[in-house]
């Protein structure tokens, strides 16, 4: 267990690895486990467009534990300081990898970028997974910012080789899951943040489910907005960036 745990990079919530084991055996019971496959503000911002982008991927990446939280379900973390490997692709399946090596079958994969995911949606994804069924939800770039898929049906060589970071990401990956006779359930198409132009495409599906992503977008997108409000913000974060940016961002969450 400390091999597997060392390999993710993580610290333990939990002092005694006795009770993190047992905990592991009750939440194992569905055998199915989230991966927040999402890195830091800091490291984000190399490579998005979004002017003080840093103030909005933290609280993404607050709500996003926060929306797996709400599922029941153990989730995993993994920022750049856990991920292993050269290329986006090669993190990506060696951290799915990491997953299956503590001994869960099915895995439901997720980003920070697409505040309109629900609880409810990782749910059903996860009921899907149970009933021999693959899940994607597909983004408008092409890409797909859920993936819930069973270890059956994974290959760690296959995937290294899909085409990452391309918009013909989301097909490939249906062909790749389907031709082992199994069925990929498509969930609607959402958007993620990569530009300041996406801020201004997704306002208007946040503004009635996302109350604090969508003020700190909406700062983003207008530029005469009073400093005060960025000030409010910065102070109600400050618990949470102590906590969560403390050393290691705890890839492994029990609750």
């Amino acid at each position: 267990m400390r091999r597997l745990a060392t390999k993710l990079g993580c610290r333990f919530l939990l002092k005694d690895e006795v009770i993190l084991g047992l905990m592991l055996e009750h939440y194992k019971i569905d055998r199915t486990a989230i991966l927040i496959f999402a890195n830091s503000s800091k490291e984000e911002m190399k490579y998005k467009a979004i002017p003080k982008g840093n103030i909005l991927f933290d609280v993404l990446t607050e709500h996003t534990l926060n929306t797996a939280r709400k599922t029941g379900l153990p989730y995993f973390l993994m920022s750049e300081k856990e991920q292993i490997g050269s290329s986006f692709g090669e993190r990506f399946v060696n951290a799915i990898s990491s997953i299956f090596e503590l001994d869960f079958d099915k895995v439901i994969t997720i980003g920070n970028d697409t505040p309109q995911l629900k609880s409810s949606d990782i749910v059903r994804a996860s009921k899907l997974l149970g009933a021999k069924k693959s899940v994607l939800g597909p983004s408008r770039d092409g890409g797909f910012y859920l993936m819930g898929i069973h270890k059956s049906q994974f290959d760690a060589k296959t995937f290294r080789e899909l085409p990452w970071k391309t918009n013909a990401l989301a097909k490939k990956i249906t062909t790749v899951i389907e031709a082992s006779k199994v069925h990929v359930i498509q969930f609607r198409i959402l958007l993620d943040l990569d530009t300041h132009a996406d801020l201004k495409r997704i306002l208007r599906g946040l503004k009635d489910s996302v109350e604090k992503i969508f003020q700190i977008i909406i700062y983003l997108v207008t530029p005469n907005i009073k400093v005060l409000f960025l000030e409010h913000l910065q102070f109600s974060l400050k618990f949470y960036r102590i906590y969560f940016n403390k050393g290691s961002p705890f890839p492994i969450i029990y609750r």
